[in-house]
């Protein structure tokens, strides 16, 4: 499930291969952009921005966001694209290495001194550069009648969580995931805890939360509903929150661990 963490390591991957080199051929298979040609600009950056991805080419900024199945692919120049044919999106090749966007839930082209147009509203990113721990605080309680789970979800307020996360988070704090964030003792520790789960899974290729990194114990409860809870063993049970009734997510707890 692509979060901040995830889409962290797949710009890391693409700078590595892409920057400092001349594009040689971009191949964008969305409509708005179906024209763009940026064959003998130099890719500049691969950057992330919460849970969207910006590679920066000349004066021009290829902006997208992997939603669910979106991913990102390198092979060799002439070596055959990955995936079916119709889901690649977009391709950028460099005389070494041809970048293949496969499946992207969202592709956008805009000026490198536009992209506010694009990533503008996201809140402080937990993973960039620029983290600003007051300001995530301050948006996270500017609406304290939302529930704990959906607010630290929500981009707008603190950019790179994601549902796991958010599941993760809520159990380790002791949090049901129902309880408005306005009611929450510490925000101040749980944003802190949200940077430091973020932070120490950008580089591992599998997603860990408990500090356990075998098979079947890297989470506390997301995706857990029926299993016994790995503190107490009560019954996690699932749940739905979300912003509206047609935005629901999945909310798993530790009735016990997590009381409401």
């Amino acid at each position: 499930m692509p979060e901040g963490d995830t889409v962290w390591r797949v710009a890391r991957e693409l700078h590595a291969a892409l920057a400092g080199r001349t594009v040689v051929r971009t191949d964008l298979r969305v409509p708005a952009a179906a024209t763009v040609d940026l064959a003998g600009e130099r890719v500049h950056e691969v950057v992330s921005r919460g849970k969207h991805l910006l590679m920066r080419i000349g004066a021009t900024t290829i902006h997208s966001h992997l939603r669910m199945e979106g991913r990102w692919r390198l092979v060799a120049p002439g070596a055959r694209l990955p995936g079916p044919a119709h889901e690649i999106r977009a391709i950028v090749a460099v005389p070494d290495r041809v970048a293949v966007g496969l499946a992207l839930g969202m592709l956008d082209v805009v000026p490198t001194a536009q992209e506010h147009r694009v990533v503008g509203h996201l809140g402080p990113d937990l993973l960039g550069p620029d983290w600003d721990a007051d300001e995530a605080i301050r948006r996270l309680l500017a609406d304290p009648t939302v529930p704990v789970f959906v607010a630290i979800q929500d981009q707008r307020r603190l950019a790179g969580v994601g549902n796991e996360f958010a599941n993760e988070l809520c159990f380790v704090r002791g949090l049901d995931p129902a309880r408005p964030i306005g009611e929450v003792d510490d925000v101040p520790a749980l944003v802190g805890l949200a940077r430091r789960m973020l932070h120490a899974n950008r580089d591992r290729p599998i997603r860990v939360t408990t500090g356990d990194v075998r098979p079947g114990r890297r989470s506390w409860v997301f995706a857990r509903e029926g299993a016994p809870c790995r503190r107490c063993g009560t019954t996690i049970v699932l749940g739905r929150l979300g912003r509206s009734p047609t935005v629901q997510r999945d909310a798993y707890r530790c009735p016990r661990c997590q009381p409401s």
